[in-house]
């Protein structure tokens, strides 16, 4: 969350947290430190794949930060979107890292108990010409940069 609204600020256009389209029984099931399962995310994977369908038909600009944690999340949430104007951002660092940071914050539902569970689950995307990979061992502005220059700056 914290990379994605710092590079739609960068880039001026909207930013999306995909955890605000949970259903509020994903939200219930997390603060209850319930890991969900694929039934519980592929609604939701739906939902936002229709608010990406949205921002193509509409031509928008637009960054959504989501957990899409295996290849079939990333199917879904990319199924009937042609725009190659689309690019995915794997964020990677190590799980001490992630709970680190999941302990600092305090505005979010999901405890930092849970992480295990999607680390669990993760599958990590293939390097492609619509993916990249980024280490999240910097600062959050060194991330951004490195984002930025990948995507906008190099395809010039």
């Amino acid at each position: 969350t914290t990379i994605g609204k710092a590079l739609a600020g960068k880039i001026g256009c909207l930013f999306a947290d995909a955890d605000d389209y949970h259903p509020q029984a994903n939200i219930d099931k997390m603060r209850s430190g319930i890991p969900l399962v694929d039934q519980d995310r592929i609604p939701w994977l739906q939902t936002l794949n229709g608010l990406v369908q949205e921002w193509c038909q509409q031509k928008f600009s637009a960054v959504l930060a989501c957990s899409a944690l295996k290849k079939f999340y990333r199917t879904i949430l990319l199924t009937n979107i042609t725009d190659k104007m689309v690019q995915m951002v794997y964020l990677k660092g190590s799980i001490q890292l992630i709970k680190d940071r999941i302990l600092r914050r305090n505005d979010h539902f999901m405890p930092a108990d849970l992480l295990q569970s999607q680390f669990d689950v993760l599958e990590e995307p293939d390097e492609n010409p619509n993916c990249i990979t980024i280490s999240i061992v910097n600062d959050p502005s060194s991330i951004v940069d490195l984002i930025y220059t990948k995507y906008f700056v190099s395809v010039k």
